[in-house]
């Protein structure tokens, strides 16, 4: 397994991360066992979850799925560099109380010691913002994150789905108070989706965070959908599904799947090896939900992909272009 430094922390962390949504709703706890106990012994150390993951009257499950099995000891939690997420309302469904949602200082330190429980570990190593609260002050979030990490109960914080201008205003105003600020982003970004290179992945780059990509197969179009829907192996469902009726889009996907198959590449893999040649990206999350699909993303890090293929993804999935051009008219 590769490593890297994760943004301007001394963490050294997989350039695979393991996403645990899927476990839970689709994945019991006995086979996500199975899919953690393989990710470590290939040398996956970072694993990323989020309070709210299991969904629905589940809220807290896919936690719950990784505590136990750090409680199988083996010096599991001490491996892992452990990521969750704060945001989502935790109430049960049709019951949100106030103040159960959100970035309120009353909230974080609620949702911190939550996580610490259903997760049996007693810190957490990036704790992310899952989305902007723009009800709250970003003082007092950084209020509250100073003083988790003064108790010892995180030692970092990150944001997910931020956009550019949220990570400048919120790293400027930890900067003036003192405070670390924000060492990651975690980020939509893959071949089909390249929105990120135009200020989010510059606003990062300018201050020094990780850049953690998700969905990077674009909910499944990116892994061969077409192909596997002419050997009947699979229909293509929900996004991927709903993309695909749009000719332009299915012609594009077309050629990505037939540029792949002329090098005989696999193109779950390329998309996911095409991310960790892009500047600065920590590493994509992969959420598989079998042992199988995890043995893939593994081989991707391995795969070397030439220029000529490189150069073709880029006519088909030519992305924004730099910025500040790529606004220009």
């Amino acid at each position: 397994m590769k490593y890297t430094q994760l943004g301007r922390t001394g963490l050294k962390v997989s350039r695979l991360v393991l996403g645990t949504m899927n476990f839970g709703p689709q994945t019991d706890e006995a086979d996500s066992h199975v899919i953690m106990d393989a990710a470590l012994g290939a040398g996956i150390n970072f694993f990323d979850t989020a309070n709210v993951y299991g969904w629905g009257e589940n809220k807290g499950r896919t936690e719950e799925i990784i505590g136990s099995w750090f409680a199988k000891g083996g010096d599991r939690r001490d491996k892992v560099v452990l990521a969750t997420k704060v945001y989502a309302n935790m109430a049960a469904d049709g019951d949100a109380w106030p103040n159960h949602d959100r970035l309120s200082a009353l909230n974080i330190r609620r949702a911190v010691d939550a996580s610490l429980k259903r997760l049996r570990t007693d810190h957490i190593d990036l704790y992310q913002f899952h989305h902007i609260d723009r009800r709250t002050p970003v003082e007092e979030i950084w209020q509250a994150i100073d003083t988790l990490i003064a108790q010892g109960k995180i030692l970092y914080a990150g944001s997910s789905n931020f956009p550019g201008w949220k990570i400048a205003q919120t790293n400027e105003i930890a900067q003036k108070r003192g405070s670390y600020g924000l060492v990651s982003e975690q980020c939509l970004y893959n071949l089909a989706e390249r929105r990120a290179e135009m200020e989010v992945i510059p606003a990062a780059q300018e201050y020094g965070l990780g850049v953690i990509p998700w969905s990077p197969l674009h909910g499944g179009l990116l892994g061969g959908v077409i192909k596997k829907e002419n050997e009947g192996r699979r229909r293509a469902s929900g996004r991927s599904a709903d993309a695909l009726t749009n000719t332009e889009v299915r012609a594009q996907v077309q050629a990505y799947e037939d540029l792949l198959d002329k090098h005989g590449l696999e193109p779950g893999e390329a998309a996911l090896a095409w991310l960790l040649t892009r500047p600065g990206i920590t590493g994509p999350i992969v959420g598989p939900r079998t042992a199988d699909q995890l043995a893939s993303a593994l081989r991707a890090v391995e795969l070397d992909l030439s220029d000529e293929v490189l150069s073709g993804l880029n006519e088909i999935f030519p992305g924004p272009g730099p910025s500040p051009e790529a606004f220009a008219w």
